[in-house]
């Protein structure tokens, strides 16, 4: 592999020589950084096993290498890399895959390490939506997660991520993460704090992450992260689970702030060792069990990992002092609810009990029930998935529940060919040899949903979003 022309300031490299644990050099931390970033992807289990994908790749010629803290994880190596992007391929367009660095994936694994499994979740800082999507595929898209994104541009992205996974039980805030102590105190299982950070891991990545590096940035950015695990920490009810995480290395953005916070709440803070989350972990593990992943342990990221359990209530923030407004949905009545359950079970659609219909003038929406206690406290940019629009005729079906609730093996399914699934993607319409005897029918590609298509004549009527539309080449060469 090329080297990286990484810049590294000397001040920054002085700090690091001081922190680096005594059995590991500082010479291969060095060469660790100049390497270029191996790249890993997470099988989504949402829509298919990992034992399925493995045997659909297998003719690629693909080498995965599993990740030893995620079971879905893979290093990948690929020769058609410069032919056809990874992005690019069928299986990452249709969700089956998230393409997401290794370390990254262990926040996520150290939520539902020993067998958790919350109701209610967290993400404070969630786009692009690697950890929400690994989030929902480890609750089997049960339960209710609430993924915030402060970015404005970035939730966009985050929607369009949550959606190609068919992630069906988020709902999705746009917020500054301080205000969710305030305005929803202990009502969180389980909360994911991936804090923004000085991001001193990621250089492999982005070779001049550090051009603009200072300490005295990094006490800034700390200030802030104290803020935002408070605030979390008082979101959290009595006995659940906070994970804190960077993308950096520093002690200032890392250690201390969970010590802050113990500082603050002695009764209530508590850590919980992550020695036994993987075999090798014992490699970045600190004194106090958090886990400090330095690049050249893992051959990854630079990143850091701590899981605090809160043992006691504590006292409450004082309130947000902003108005939510009106909620401008209601429950959907039960004559009309029987009606459109039995109009989506004619396409192709269901959904599971944990997903309740809620109603926007002509819109028809599906919440995550555990959402439910937080309406009125919070306000939402999108509260679950957008099910329908009613009219006339009946109902018009939006592409992304589609997605999240056609199923693979669908009786209502129409199964495209390689060219007609390119075709599909291109977001042109599609003229089978035979084509389907009904009107509506979801097309599939190698068993998974891309879409809604309506029969005219010969032909099925293109309903992909203009907006993921693609050009270039698409899906892998020998498929």
């Amino acid at each position: 592999m090329a080297q990286n022309a990484v810049y590294l300031p000397d001040e920054f490299l002085a700090q690091m020589r001081d922190l680096l644990p005594a059995h590991l050099s500082f010479d291969e931390f060095i060469a660790a950084c100049q390497r270029p970033l191996r790249r890993s992807i997470r099988i989504n289990t949402l829509k298919i096993t990992v034992e399925d994908f493995l045997r659909l790749v297998a003719p690629y010629g693909w080498q995965l290498t599993p990740i030893p803290w995620c079971a879905e994880g893979f290093w990948i190596e690929r020769d058609d890399e410069e032919a056809l992007p990874l992005g690019s391929t069928a299986e990452h367009l249709s969700g089956m895959f998230y393409i997401q660095e290794a370390s990254s994936m262990l926040p996520v694994s150290a939520l539902f390490a020993d067998g958790e499994m919350p109701e209610r979740v967290m993400d404070v800082a969630a786009a692009p939506g690697s950890k929400t999507t690994q989030i929902a595929a480890c609750m089997g898209n049960r339960g209710a997660i609430l993924a915030n994104e402060y970015s404005a541009s970035r939730v966009k992205v985050l929607h369009a991520n949550i959606s190609r996974c068919g992630v069906a039980n988020v709902a999705l805030t746009h917020f500054d993460g301080r205000v969710f102590g305030p305005a929803l105190p202990e009502m969180f299982d389980a909360i994911l704090l991936d804090a923004p950070c000085s991001g001193e891991g990621v250089v492999r990545k982005d070779p001049d992450a550090l051009k603009n590096w200072s300490h005295a940035s990094n006490l800034e950015i700390a200030a802030t992260q104290r803020e935002l695990i408070d605030s979390a920490f008082h979101a959290l009810r009595p006995g659940g689970t906070l994970v804190y995480s960077t993308c950096t290395l520093n002690r200032e953005e890392n250690e201390a702030i969970c010590h802050w916070l113990k500082a603050q709440y002695p009764d209530a803070v508590e850590f919980w060792p992550l020695n036994t989350l993987f075999t090798g972990a014992e490699q970045a593990l600190t004194d106090e069990g958090f886990l400090h992943v330095f690049p050249q342990i893992y051959d990854c990221e630079g990143f850091f990992v701590a899981r605090l359990r809160k043992t006691a209530a504590i006292a409450p923030m004082p309130s947000p002092g902003y108005k939510v407004g009106n909620f401008p949905f209601s429950r959907m009545k039960p004559k009309e609810e029987a009606l459109l359950i039995n109009a989506a079970a004619a396409v192709g659609l269901q959904w599971h009990d944990d997903l309740h219909l809620w109603q926007r003038d002509k819109e028809i929406w599906l919440f995550p029930a555990h959402i439910a206690p937080l309406i009125g406290k919070v306000r939402f940019s999108r509260p679950g998935i957008k099910l329908a629009e009613s009219h006339n005729k009946g109902y018009r079906w939006q592409h992304e529940a589609v997605i999240a609730l056609a199923g693979v093996d669908n009786p209502h399914s129409f199964e495209l060919t390689h060219q007609e699934a390119e075709e599909w993607y291109r977001g042109r319409d599609v003229y089978p040899q035979t084509p389907p005897t009904k009107d509506d029918v979801i097309v599939t590609y190698q068993r998974q949903p891309l879409g809604l298509a309506k029969k005219v004549g010969s032909r099925l009527k293109n309903s992909y979003p203009r907006e993921l539309v693609r050009d270039g080449r698409l899906f892998a060469s020998n498929t």
